[in-house]
């Protein structure tokens, strides 16, 4: 296999910097930069300039307003997104949902919803994780009972990312609790506007409000709002949960946050010369780039196999989990590296502070401890190794 970027591929790739380099404002990327919170309207403005140019549903087919970029387009776009400073793309509607509806949507879903995620008049949540049921999804206790011509649902969502902006959440909901976990589940779209929904903020170990409580008490929907069979969803949620395990990889995320590692400490002195210099550091630096080479070339493979088979496989697992070890172990080096600096605090870093360090780099401390929940969310890496050795390694 070769895993070179082709001579279409590295054109392509041109036009992304030229793209990014005429219509990335530098406030957004800016703001990027500093790790600080994205407010929803840049995140919409930032979704807006790439809709202009059709390049905001990267995974989508063209027939349903995608690009219909191939999977190694994609992952240099993304790539070159990173590189660029530019805000992620909000993937609820856009990575999850879209698919989901183009593989398992009615056509009348598809005609009515695709549009609306693509001009940003829908901003979507996941209604997955509850109290009792995260990486062990299956035992989710929300109930959809039919009355009529509508569903009636009670039970609680957690961890429900920026569900404080959504006006729609697509949920998994228990629609027959007697028959085994997976086959009594139902994929349903939920208007968060419908009454019986109450939102409550999940504060942050850094102090972010970025995930929520999703409570539904009666709330009413209409029966053509179930995506797919009834009881058929968790065939749904195992799709949508490759799409997310490859995205929360992040490979170039980890590219960006090793640039950052190494300019830290290139600035930071220790012992009257520079921090990169010192033996221990830089060992650790050298293997977290090894580790990162490694992944990339296995993302490729991925991508590459990925290209001929339509949809990505259960090694998305192992993406999963390399890829947010890795970040994570990038995040904690940079921290090391600034010391006290690096402890959170008001204002921008400079030597009015009582601590100071690097620019660009006071919100390091929270970046550090919100990565944390990565090896937790989107089934955490515990599950990813059992999926693992069960479908790959059949033991």
């Amino acid at each position: 296999m070769d895993l070179r970027y082709s001579k279409e591929d590295l054109a392509f790739r041109d036009e992304v910097r030229a793209f990014l380099a005429e219509h990335l404002p530098e406030e957004i990327s800016s703001a990027v930069r500093s790790g600080g919170e994205l407010t929803k309207a840049t995140m919409e403005d930032w979704h807006a300039i790439l809709n202009t140019r059709g390049w905001l549903a990267t995974i989508w087919p063209k027939e349903f307003g995608g690009p219909g970029w191939s999977p190694v387009q994609k992952h240099i776009f993304e790539e070159e997104c990173c590189r660029a400073y530019a805000p992620r793309i909000v993937p609820f509607g856009l990575n999850m949902l879209g698919p989901v509806l183009i593989k398992f949507g009615s056509k009348e879903q598809q005609d009515h919803y695709l549009p609306r995620i693509l001009d940003g008049t829908d901003w979507w949540c996941q209604g997955y994780s509850e109290p009792g049921a995260g990486s062990d999804l299956a035992s989710l206790k929300t109930r959809a009972e039919r009355d009529g011509d509508e569903w009636v649902i009670n039970g609680q969502k957690t961890w429900t990312t920026l569900g404080q902006h959504a006006d729609w959440i697509f949920c998994l909901c228990r629609t027959d609790p007697d028959v085994k976990q997976q086959a009594g589940i139902s994929f349903i779209l939920v208007d968060m506007a419908t009454p019986g929904i109450e939102v409550r903020p999940i504060k942050l170990i850094e102090g972010g409000h970025e995930v929520n409580e999703v409570f539904f008490t009666d709330v009413r929907v209409p029966i053509g709002n179930l995506v797919g069979e009834e009881n058929k969803g968790w065939t749904i949620a195992k799709f949508l949960l490759t799409h997310e395990r490859t995205g929360i990889a992040g490979v170039g995320f980890s590219m960006q946050a090793l640039e950052e590692v190494k300019a830290i400490a290139r600035k930071t002195m220790r012992g009257g010369k520079p921090l990169i210099e010192d033996p221990l550091f830089a060992a650790r630096i050298a293997q977290a780039e090894i580790d990162l080479e490694a992944m990339k070339i296995t993302n490729l493979r991925m991508l590459f196999k990925a290209q001929e088979q339509g949809a990505p496989g259960p090694e998305t697992s192992l993406l999963k989990i390399k890829g947010t070890v890795i970040n994570q172990e990038l995040k904690d080096l940079a921290r090391r590296a600034l010391g006290p600096a690096a402890a959170p605090f008001p204002g921008h870093v400079s030597e009015g502070n009582l601590m100071f360090g690097p620019a660009d780099t006071e919100h390091n401390a929270g970046r550090y401890f919100n990565n944390r929940k990565t090896s937790i969310f989107g089934g955490s890496n515990e599950i990813q190794r059992n999926i693992v050795t069960k479908t790959m390694l059949e033991l």
